[in-house]
């Protein structure tokens, strides 16, 4: 594997872990109330997990597809992604 694949595939597991966790809470919130925006909230991480599957299997499987010239920008956007719901759940536990 290169290492360009690796470390999009890195960064798009720690999401998943992430997005894993905001989804329990998510789920122990609408358990609780019943209220429709943990559910909501729900259906956004799932979606948004989903795509982190998609990604990382994209990057283990077709790196020859993958030129180094397109690499910072997808870091870029996967890096984005993990600041944002780092401070999601951030926000999310207090």
């Amino acid at each position: 594997m290169e290492p360009t694949s690796l470390i999009l595939s890195i960064v798009s597991i720690i999401n998943m872990g992430i997005l894993g966790i905001l989804i329990a809470i998510f789920g122990n919130m609408y358990g609780k109330t019943r209220a429709q925006l943990p559910l909501g909230m729900i259906v956004v991480a799932a979606m948004l997990f989903l795509h982190n599957v998609v990604g990382a299997m994209a990057y283990f499987s077709m790196e020859h597809l993958f030129s180094n010239e397109i690499f910072p920008y997808m870091l870029g956007v996967g890096v984005a992604e993990l600041v944002g719901l780092i401070i999601f759940l951030k926000i999310t536990l207090d």
